[in-house]
């Protein structure tokens, strides 16, 4: 979560530990157009990806058979026995000026240290005295809809940095589309995955329908509907864009913003999120069980293996789609795989 000030980091920070949640940073693995979930094996994918995680992330990643803990060497994220990959789509900075692009950058989360990338949550939020059954080996799931024109504040929003923030993740206070006005601290992106399962499968041909929201979406409640009963972690992302950078009045107003994502959405409803299990053994399961103990909060998780900051930054894969994405700032002159920019 972000702060503006040391008081209000405090609260939030107290407010995180008092939820008995993971809250950890991962670095950017890489970006490419790759995603073994909804386009397996497809090279390239139709746009691109900034992904976290194990080292053994590759474009197909067969359901059932991959085990990204035993073929991963290493993993971007702060337990090192984590080695599940999370993956959202690119933001792009669209120039008035000339129509070309710039691929804004991702910084680290208040009281993190990364290398792009983004944060990670574990969090009990539907589980009855925070009893929950950790995901299994070959679990993967969806949250968002990249093609969607409705608006889902309560699961997938942005909140404007530096510009009348709110607290809780996809509050009143944050939209469901990219914000129309400067933000002069970023923007924070929030994707709420769901956290009840039907107990049986692994995946669904949606990717989605084998699991629910414990209410209308967004964090849940305390109790999950029938037809998925089984209680699982939360998982949220967080990621930071530092769009702060792009300071120009006249870039904002009513219906109007200089921000796409790489798929072409220039709105911000469709932002998603992919997961793909790859804990090793019953690590996460370990840490669940000792989340109402307080053993377990946030990145200090004694029953889990901690790795440096540095180390966790070291964890890198070079591009399988080799392409240019907008490195280091470089200006290109259109969206990866050529994506129409849709208002």
């Amino acid at each position: 979560m972000y702060w503006n000030t040391l008081a209000t980091g405090a609260l939030i920070a107290q407010y995180v530990s008092a939820q008995n949640m993971l809250r950890f940073a991962c670095s950017q693995l890489t970006i490419e157009r790759a995603d073994p979930l909804v386009n397996p094996g497809q090279n390239p994918s139709p746009h691109s990806h900034q992904i976290i995680g194990g080292n053994s992330f590759n474009l197909t990643m067969e359901p059932g058979t991959f085990d990204p803990a035993a073929k991963s060497t290493c993993t971007s994220c702060t337990y090192s026995e984590d080695f599940s990959n999370y993956w959202t789509a690119s933001l792009y900075f669209k120039s008035p000026e000339n129509g070309t692009f710039q691929r804004v950058p991702q910084y680290a989360n208040g009281g993190l240290q990364q290398d792009g990338g983004m944060t990670v949550y574990y969090m009990p939020y539907s589980a009855k005295n925070n009893k929950m059954t950790a995901f299994k080996p070959g679990f993967r799931m969806l949250a968002g809809d990249p093609f969607t024109t409705k608006n889902n504040r309560v699961s997938i929003c942005h909140r404007c940095l530096g510009n009348g923030e709110g607290f809780a993740p996809c509050d009143a206070k944050d939209t469901g589309e990219l914000p129309n006005k400067y933000c002069p601290k970023g923007i924070r992106a929030t994707v709420i995955f769901p956290s009840c399962w039907d107990g049986v499968n692994l995946d669904s041909p949606d990717h989605k329908s084998h699991v629910a929201y414990s209410n209308a979406g967004g964090l849940g409640s305390t109790s999950c509907p029938s037809t998925h009963p089984v209680a699982i972690p939360q998982v949220m992302y967080e990621v930071m864009w530092d769009t702060g950078r792009y300071k120009n009045d006249a870039y904002y107003g009513t219906n109007k913003q200089p921000f796409v994502y790489s798929f072409g959405d220039a709105k911000g409803y469709g932002q998603h999120g992919d997961y793909l299990f790859g804990w090793k053994g019953d690590a996460l399961q370990k840490a669940m069980d000792a989340l109402p103990s307080g053993k377990c909060a946030n990145a200090n998780c004694s029953v889990l293996k901690i790795q440096s900051a540095a180390d966790s930054m070291k964890c890198k894969k070079a591009q399988q789609v080799v392409e240019d994405v907008g490195k280091d700032g470089a200006w290109i002159k259109q969206l990866p795989g050529g994506v129409a920019v849709r208002n």
